[in-house]
Parts: structure tokens; sequence; C-alpha cells
């Protein structure tokens, strides 16, 4: 049974969502069934904390919501060590966004608007440069510590095919839902699927840059050309004969997003080269590309859950960006669904006397966590 009454205090939050983005949060808020904060914040946070926290309530679980002020791994290790100090029971934190894709995983192609959730992180940018040679630091003492038993339990069950085709079936009911609630309350964002003529795919090789009417891009050096890589493919006249040919495995008045675990590289650069993110998702066997993973997975267990909203190459497009971040929600919201709360946890959510100010339910979410949704026969993979 959800509670309808928020907790009495910090302590007796489990769950946390972090998103570095403001669009990514916007899509995650979208998903909740209450908030505990419309009329102000009731739980305050600790000495020295700098964040501002969004509270309420996502099935049977209480969350507190922490948007980090940057991007990149040193912005999530002070905030989430920042969120522990304050919400201190915390078990499980979700870091739901966006990010740069693997075109093949595990012999599959993936495909914009897909969601890659986290078994391990690597950073891939820490480690010494030698002439010609740069070698990640991965040794025991200092590689990221793998998931804890609870994580690694629950993303067990999730690689079975029973699991894997409900976990679907539930993350697709809650996108749709997640668009429904977008155009009733107006909002800016566009949550609609763009569609498989807009997920394009070039060639590893295929170079972002002007293909006519740029002497810097045209002299043959490779000179980095910044408004170039400021501009669309449309605009810099990417050729279409380098573009990958593949068949996509959704229609695009039906798309259910692919949820692919395994490990995902983590740093503070944003990768933006094809031919460098085949080489280091080859050597590290990486599924995907982020920023914030590898600073917050030290500071409370941790699951990455991102949608693709590009494929970590030169290319710009950012068509995608709003829909990935809502079906990375979407499959953040049917994870916790099946993330089971301990008995200790139910008993602390009993209302009393002394709770705070109750908030009000801003959604009738008819994808509640314990709802199995039957859709028939849910294509997916989910590999390392």
């Amino acid at each position: 049974m959800a509670p309808s009454q928020p907790p009495a205090d910090r302590r007796n939050f489990r769950v946390a969502i972090i998103c570095a983005l403001p669009r990514e949060a916007d899509a995650v808020t979208l998903l909740f069934d209450q908030f505990w904060d419309e009329v102000r914040d009731p739980y305050g946070r600790a000495d020295g904390d700098t964040n501002t926290y969004i509270t309420g309530r996502i099935g049977d679980h209480n969350i507190v919501l922490a948007v980090l002020p940057n991007m990149g791994t040193n912005s999530a290790a002070a905030a989430t060590a920042s969120l522990r100090s304050s919400y201190v029971g915390l078990r499980l934190a979700l870091l739901v966004g966006i990010c740069g894709g693997v075109p093949y995983i595990g012999g599959s192609h993936a495909f914009l608007g897909d969601v890659v959730v986290s078994k391990s992180i690597t950073q891939y940018d820490y480690g010494r440069l030698y002439p010609g040679h740069f070698a990640v630091k991965n040794t025991v003492e200092d590689s990221l510590a793998r998931a804890n038993r609870d994580i690694r339990g629950l993303l067990a069950v999730f690689e079975t095919e029973l699991m894997r085709e409900r976990l679907q079936a539930e993350a697709s009911g809650h996108l749709n839902h997640l668009q429904k609630v977008a155009r009733d309350k107006r909002r800016r964002a566009n949550y609609r699927y763009p569609g498989t003529t807009e997920d394009r795919l070039y060639s590893s090789d295929h170079v972002h840059k002007h293909w006519d009417s740029c002497d810097l891009c045209a002299d043959g050096s490779g000179a980095f050309c910044e408004a170039a890589s400021k501009a669309s493919c449309a605009d810099t006249k990417c050729g279409s004969a380098d573009l990958v040919v593949r068949e996509h495995h959704a229609r695009d008045d039906d798309f259910r997003p692919e949820i692919y675990i395994g490990r995902i590289g983590s740093g503070n650069t944003v990768m933006k080269s094809g031919e460098e993110r085949d080489q280091i998702a080859a050597q590290h066997n990486l599924i995907a590309f982020e920023m914030e993973g590898a600073g917050a997975w030290d500071e409370v267990p941790c699951i990455v859950v991102k949608g693709l909203c590009d494929y970590a190459d030169s290319h710009k497009n950012k068509a995608w960006q709003d829909f990935a971040a809502a079906t990375a929600a979407s499959v953040a919201k049917a994870i916790l669904g099946r993330y089971a709360a301990h008995d200790g946890d139910r008993a602390s959510n009993q209302p009393n006397d002394q709770r705070p100010l109750s908030g009000r339910s801003v959604a009738n979410n008819s994808f509640g966590n314990n709802t199995l949704i039957n859709q028939g026969d849910v294509g997916g993979n989910l590999t390392y």
C-alpha cells in the first residue's frame, strides 16, 4: 500500500533521484504521484548542504530529487555527498537523465530513445597519459567498487526474460502517462517521439564539418571548426551517403524503449568522436558514455538510468534530448516499481501526529507500481 502521508523527517527517505540537468528533472517530476513540498520545504537540510531538494512519492517510495548545479563527476560527487549528509537513511539513488550511446550493444542495434542501466561504471578518462597512449587506472585500489548486493540482486532479476518484458511494458505505460501529463500541463518540452527518420547514425569516420563554403573545414588540415561543432547536420550538409542503414525496432506510432544493462563509461568530457567512442567502448566493454556516474557511485548505492540522445559522435542533434529524458524517467519509475520496500521502511511511513504538512496528489497514474501491464509480446534485449 503506497503511503498517503509524508514521512516524519528526512531519516525516513530511502530513495533519491539525481539529475544533472533541469530538463532531466522536468521529465522525472511528471511521474511523481505526490509532492510533499508544494507549500514549503518541510524537511530542510543539514548544515553545509548546498543542495535544494524536491520531495514527494513515486509508488511505494518517498523520493528526494536533487538537481546538480553543474555537469561532471566532480559536481556529482560534491552534490551527492551533501545529499547523503542530509538524507542519512538512503538505500538507493537513481542517476536519471540523458547520455551518448554506443550504436551496437552485444550484437544488437541500439537506437536513440533506448535506455541504458548501469551494472558497473568505468571512469575512462582517469589514468596516465604516455607518449601516444593513455592508460586507464584499473587496479583494485583505483577502480570504482561494484554495486552492493541489494542492487546486484535487483539487476540480476531484470536480466530474466520474464522481468525484462514486464519492465519494458511498465516503462512504456509510464512514458504514455508522462506524455499525456506534459500535454495537459502545456509543458514547453517536447516529449513526442521524434521518429525513425530523425534517428541518423553516421559511420564512425565521418567527420561533422562544413562540407562547403568554409575555408577552415576545406583546407584538409583537420583543424577544429567551432562554428561547425555548433551547427546541425542539415546546416553543415553532412552527406547521406555516409549514413549507416539499419532496420529500426520501433514504429513511429508505437515506441517502446529497449533496456540495456551493462558497463557505462563516465568521465568529465563529452564524448564527441565516433572513432574514439568505438575504440574506448571496445577496450572497456562499454554500452554508453555519461558524465556523472563516477562521482555519485562512491557516495551512495547508485544505478545510472539514462536515455540515448545521441551516438557520442561529432554530429550535433538536440532533437532527442527531451524524449530521451522521458524514456529514462519512465524506466526509472518501472525500476522503482520493482524495488521492494523493506518491512521497516513500510512501518516508518505510517502516519502519526507529528507529520509535516501533507502534500496533495498531483497525478492519478493508472500505471501504478503494483499493476502488471499486459501488452502482448514486447521486444527488447537486455545485455552486457
